[in-house]
């Protein structure tokens, strides 16, 4: 087996007040043989979330990966990383000093995988579609900034917004703002089930098993115009119950490459075997965090002390040390440290770990001790060491003698549902970002409508920091505001960052393009995947 180690660079700044047109680029293929790729992500189709692919509902990595090769946006993330460019569009830009109103003009010729011609209407339906239902998962908050959406012709789509947003490209990049086909997706209502329908680089078939698909299989679609080069014919994904049998797979040929999410000891092994296997092992850089979040009116967790309490007493880089190793970095901030804007605001505020700090924090605010807590995790959508994780944290905090604490693991079907609606105090969650900027780390957790629904809220955060950090086209002037931000988080501790970790792509070494099959922001580049001679 053999390891290659690429580091894309982090995006340390956006955006240009305007973007120049990309040309089109004509789809190729190098592979008439399918490229099966394999994942512990599972697609299930429940009464809380019975439309797990609709673009106005999903928002989380896996149900994007799926989005992202089906349904096209109008920008797009290049694969080496960098500003957005046109993807649908052929061009897009900023037209006032203020950054306040957006045009994009469209490709000529772009048309939906079953040959209906794309109009500017049809892109205007699609976002405002999203803004309408408001779908519960919180995915309609990418575009708050967006006051009303003109059209004027067939090809170009204005938008007017209601404040600057610098990171206004990034967003119509998501796949919230993907372009559906009216005659597919009513307007006010979610598609229920898998079915997708777009303009992207393939079509999805999904293969299922009652209320569960088993297997995406993407075909290239001859329809497709935009700035990707598809260098296969077909991928199929499939899902495996957890990484042993997802490894197992990959080793008996069944699959040609695994990512999402391979255990720490299967990166391991496979990163200190012998060169010259059939197997390599490709890092590269990546944005997931890890965190815990809190109902701020829960009464176990309602006393910021018993919060930051939790903050004083956790130890990450023991933490990380005896679950992740090398790879998953302590993390003490929402802003991971390869982005601009990052800020230690963590330790700046608790230093190293205290027991004796923790346990005055506790008395100042009359709260008894051993404080009682549960501590939920989701049990098969962050990886098998989440487990391992939670174990960690419990023998931490319950070591101080401050704390008396429990962990609970939940699948995620029923793990997502209970949080939305309060029931757990502490939860663990995991953060891959909506794209590669600091305002992804901090609106989805802190604006208004933010998505994990929490009661907490900080007027001068939502009024004031945010809008101000938008404004910055050059990200390293919204740098003072990010920290602010951050140094608030660190006080109030509606979240407690824990760790940022990397990426591992695993794959026979007969497929090509490996090195671009995730970018920074996890998005998984399917189109990028080939066949071709052993490396």
């Amino acid at each position: 087996m053999n390891r290659k180690t690429l580091v894309l660079p982090a995006v340390a700044g956006l955006l240009a007040p305007a973007l120049a047109a990309c040309g089109a680029s004509d789809s190729g293929s190098n592979s008439g043989d399918a490229i099966v790729v394999g994942t512990t992500d599972r697609f299930t189709a429940t009464k809380d979330a019975p439309a797990p692919l609709d673009p106005a509902y999903s928002y989380d990595v896996g149900t994007w990966n799926i989005l992202r090769q089906t349904v096209q946006t109008l920008m797009i993330q290049p694969k080496g990383e960098g500003e957005p460019v046109p993807e649908a569009a052929q061009s897009c830009g900023f037209t006032d000093t203020g950054n306040e109103r957006y045009a994009c003009k469209l490709r000529s010729g772009l048309k939906f995988a079953n040959g209906d011609a794309i109009t500017a209407e049809d892109v205007k339906f699609s976002i405002e579609r999203a803004r309408t239902i408001k779908a519960d998962s919180g995915v309609f908050a990418l575009l708050s900034t967006i006051d009303t959406i003109e059209t004027q012709g067939d090809n170009e789509v204005i938008f007017h917004l209601k404040t600057a947003d610098a990171t206004f490209p990034f967003k119509l990049s998501t796949p919230v703002a993907g372009i559906v086909n009216p005659d597919d997706y009513e307007k006010d209502k979610l598609r229920d089930g898998f079915a997708v329908d777009g303009s992207g680089p393939y079509t999805l078939e999904a293969k299922t098993d009652g209320d569960e698909m088993t297997k995406a299989v993407f075909t290239k679609n001859p329809n497709y115009k935009g700035t990707l080069s598809v260098n296969n014919d077909e991928v199929d994904m499939v899902s495996y119950e957890d990484a042993d049998e997802m490894g197992t797979a990959l080793e008996k040929g069944d699959i040609d490459l695994m990512t999402r999410t391979m255990s720490p000891e299967q990166i391991k092994k496979l990163s200190e075997a012998p060169a010259g296997g059939d197997i390599d092992l490709v890092e590269l850089s990546g944005l997931e965090i890890r965190y815990l979040a809190f109902n701020t009116t829960a009464p176990a967790v309602k006393s910021k002390a018993v919060r930051q309490a939790m903050a004083q007493v956790i130890d990450r880089a023991q933490l990380v040390s005896e679950v992740y190793g090398s790879q998953a970095e302590p993390l003490y901030s929402l802003v991971p440290a390869t982005l601009t804007g990052h800020s230690n605001s963590f330790i700046n505020t608790y230093g190293e770990p205290d027991k004796a700090k923790a346990k005055a924090l506790l008395a100042d605010a009359d709260v008894s001790t051993p404080v009682k807590l549960t501590l939920n995790y989701t049990t098969d959508h962050y990886g098998p060491a989440t487990k391992q994780e939670f174990e960690t944290l419990q023998k931490q905090l319950n070591a101080s003698g401050l704390f008396d604490v429990t962990i609970e693991g939940t699948p995620w079907e029923t793990f997502v549902p209970a949080e939305r609606k309060g029931e757990y105090a502490v939860f663990g969650m995991g953060w891959f970002p909506d794209f590669p900027d600091a305002d992804s780390f901090v609106a989805p957790f802190l604006d208004k409508d933010n998505f994990l629904k929490s009661p907490y809220s900080n007027s001068d955060i939502i009024t004031n920091l945010i809008p101000a950090s938008r404004r910055e086209a050059d990200r390293l002037s919204a740098a003072k505001t990010l920290t602010k931000i951050q140094d608030i988080v660190a006080e109030d501790v509606p979240v407690l960052p824990l760790w940022q970790g990397k990426q591992y792509v695993a794959a026979n070494n007969d497929v090509t393009g490996t090195a671009y099959a995730l970018n920074s922001s996890a998005t998984l580049q399917l189109w990028e995947l080939g066949h071709g001679v052993s490396n």
